[in-house]
Parts: structure tokens; C-alpha cells; sequence
């Protein structure tokens, strides 16, 4: 035994002599355990710890990937077009908002300068309004008298050319010389000689209501007339007010037909806002999909 494989035992200690030398045996500490064998923070981890955060640290650098971010041309082109769409909602939403906007302040200033005319001209708008009121009326009649008057031209051309069918297989049925008749020809007789029947009904209902709106138009145009020969002084000095009035209309009209273009335009890509933010939620699971798929 070397000398320096024994350490002597403090004087006093109360040990006997017997055991005031030990040997001490290199790589062995004094327990006995072999010297570095101390488990170290990771080692005192549980297995089932260590190995779900090695999973996790897999799936961020999985999506981190460079590879990862490419994806299908099908899909990148799906986005592409959805970006776009959500763009055009987008647009289609601010154009909408300033013609609301415009709208109201149209219909306010309307409103104030009308209240100003009125309180300026006094009553003779109110006794005025029955002749403006024939007016509006007499107008919408005429208008009526236009649709019924194509109407009733739709009728006499579609009665004409049932009435032709007709003569046609009729012709087709005489050019046959058999004592039998072809029934090709019989159904086509038939067909037309149905169609004459509904072509005459609907011509005689369309004469009818074209009669009956132009006899209204002329009764409209009759009162207009009337008025207008009572009321020649009140309806000169109300004029202002009146054409001041038919003037907001026009706008408000015009404000209100782009309102409706634009909403009737956006409403239905209003859906792809949503179908647009689920798509780019998923995009990580696009790039998966798109780096298992088959080359």
C-alpha cells in the first residue's frame, strides 16, 4: 500500500487506532459509489417529459422549414384568388360607405333648403301641389301606356307567327297525296294550332290592358290640363320650390341606384371573407399536405 493512499484521523476524535487509517481507493468516494456517477438535471426528467418536448421542438421545425412553405400551385393559386376577392370587398365596402354618406348629406341639404324655400313662398306650395301631383301621375301613366302598347306588339307578332305554323303543316299534310295521314304532320298541326289559341288569348288580354292604361293616361293628362288653367298663379309662383325638389329627387334617385349596384355586387362575395381568413389559418396544414403528397 503506497503512503499516500492513507489519511490519519484528527487527534481526539474518540476513533479508535484501528481506525485511524483508512484506504482510500482512487475513483471511489467515501460512500463507496464510484466517483462521477452523480445523475445530472437531465437524467431526473421523467422519459414521457423528455420525449414531448423533443416532439414539439419536431413540429416548430417542421413548420419552420423552408421546405415547408412552398406549396401546391393549386392551392397558392386558390389564395391568390381569394386575396384578390377580398380585396374587391374591401373596395366594394368603402365605395358603399361614401355613398351612404353621400346620401345622407344630399337628403339633409335637401331638406334645409326646401324648409328655407317653403318658409319663403309661403302657402301657395300646398295649394300649388294637387296640379304638381297630376303631373307625377300623368307621367307614370304614360309610362304604363308604353309597356302595355309592346306588350300588345309582342302579342300580334307571336298570334302571326302561330297562325304561319299553322299554314305550314296544313301545306305538309295537302303535299302528302296518301288517303292516310302522317302523324309527324298531325302533331306538328296540332302544336300550332295550340299555340294560335294561347297567342290569341294573350293577344286580346295585352289589347285590353293597353286600352285600359291609355284611357287612364288620357284622364291623367286631362286633370293635368285642368289644374294647370286653375292653378296658373299659384303653380308660377311655387315653380322654384317644386323644380328645387325635383332636383333632390333626381340626385337621391341616382344616389340610391349606385347604393343598391354596389350592395347587390358585394353581397355575394361577402362569403369569401370568411372562407379566405379559414384558408390562411390552414396554410401550415396546406404545406404538410403538400410535402407528403406523391411527386
Amino acid at each position: 500500500m503506497e503512503p499516500g493512499g492513507l489519511r490519519e484521523s484528527p487527534a481526539g476524535s474518540g476513533e479508535s487506532d484501528a481506525g485511524d487509517w483508512r484506504e482510500v481507493t482512487p475513483g471511489v468516494d467515501e460512500e463507496g459509489k464510484p466517483a462521477g456517477t452523480e445523475m445530472t438535471a437531465a437524467e431526473t426528467v421523467p422519459k414521457e417529459a423528455r420525449e414531448e418536448g423533443e416532439k414539439q421542438r419536431n413540429v416548430v421545425e417542421h413548420l419552420n422549414s423552408p421546405h415547408e412553405e412552398e406549396l401546391d400551385p393549386r392551392i397558392q393559386q386558390e389564395l391568390e384568388q381569394l386575396n384578390e376577392a377580398s380585396a374587391e370587398i374591401n373596395r366594394l365596402e368603402l365605395l358603399l360607405d361614401d355613398a351612404r354618406s353621400s346620401y345622407r348629406k344630399i337628403l339633409t341639404e335637401s331638406a334645409r333648403k326646401l324648409n328655407a324655400q317653403s318658409s319663403q313662398l309661403g302657402s301657395c306650395i300646398e295649394k300649388a301641389r294637387p296640379y304638381y301631383e297630376a303631373r307625377r301621375l300623368a307621367k307614370e301613366a304614360q309610362q304604363e301606356t308604353q309597356k302595355a302598347a309592346l306588350s300588345y306588339e309582342r302579342a300580334v307578332s307571336m298570334h302571326t307567327a302561330a297562325r304561319e305554323m299553322v299554314y305550314v303543316a296544313e301545306q305538309g299534310l295537302l303535299a302528302d297525296g296518301t288517303n292516310t295521314l302522317d302523324p309527324t304532320w298531325q302533331e306538328m298541326l296540332n302544336h300550332a294550332t295550340a299555340k294560335v289559341n294561347e297567342a290569341e288569348e294573350e293577344r286580346v288580354r295585352s289589347e285590353r290592358e293597353h286600352m285600359r292604361v291609355t284611357h287612364a293616361c288620357q284622364e291623367a293628362e286631362a286633370r293635368v290640363q285642368m289644374l294647370q288653367k286653375s292653378l296658373k298663379r299659384l303653380i308660377v309662383k311655387s315653380k322654384p320650390y317644386f323644380e328645387l325638389k325635383a332636383q333632390f329627387n333626381h340626385i337621391l334617385e341616382v344616389k340610391h341606384t349606385q347604393m343598391h349596384d354596389v350592395n347587390s355586387f358585394s353581397q355575394p362575395l361577402t362569403p369569401l371573407t370568411g372562407c379566405f381568413c379559414v384558408c390562411r389559418s390552414t396554410k401550415p396544414k396546406c404545406c404538410s399536405w403538400n410535402s407528403k403528397s406523391p411527386k
